[in-house]
């Protein structure tokens, strides 16, 4: 998938909430059932990951995703001005359906791990 104006390909990693229930053997087991029902080849790459990112500063994006680039950048400024650093990459929580939202009505919790002094 290319972002809006770039050229070279987004790296990104899908995540899905899991209870904590849930062993590797489970996840396991799921994935090979899934691959009996339907051939898929994305089954290969997918694993059970434990992410715990500790203290984060969040924000909520209004509109469309082309435009979370600004939103991205308040939140650098807002991590400058009080002194934390940003630690790993961020990550987003969709809580609409681009399927069915207007672009301007999507929202989007942003997240960045920090590191604080």
């Amino acid at each position: 998938m290319y972002e809006h104006g770039r050229s070279e390909p987004w790296l990104y990693t899908l995540l899905m909430m899991q209870p904590d229930h849930i062993t590797e053997d489970m996840f396991l087991r799921a994935v090979e059932e899934a691959g009996v029902k339907r051939l898929n080849p994305a089954l290969e790459r997918l694993r059970l990951e434990r992410w715990r990112e500790g203290t984060s500063i969040q924000i909520m994006h209004l509109g469309p995703y082309a435009e979370e680039p600004k939103t991205i950048g308040m939140m650098d400024v807002y991590a400058e001005e009080h002194g934390y650093r940003l630690h790993g990459r961020h990550h987003e929580i969709y809580l609409g359906d681009p399927r069915r939202a207007k672009p301007e009505n999507l929202r989007t919790i942003l997240r960045h791990p920090i590191l604080t002094s």
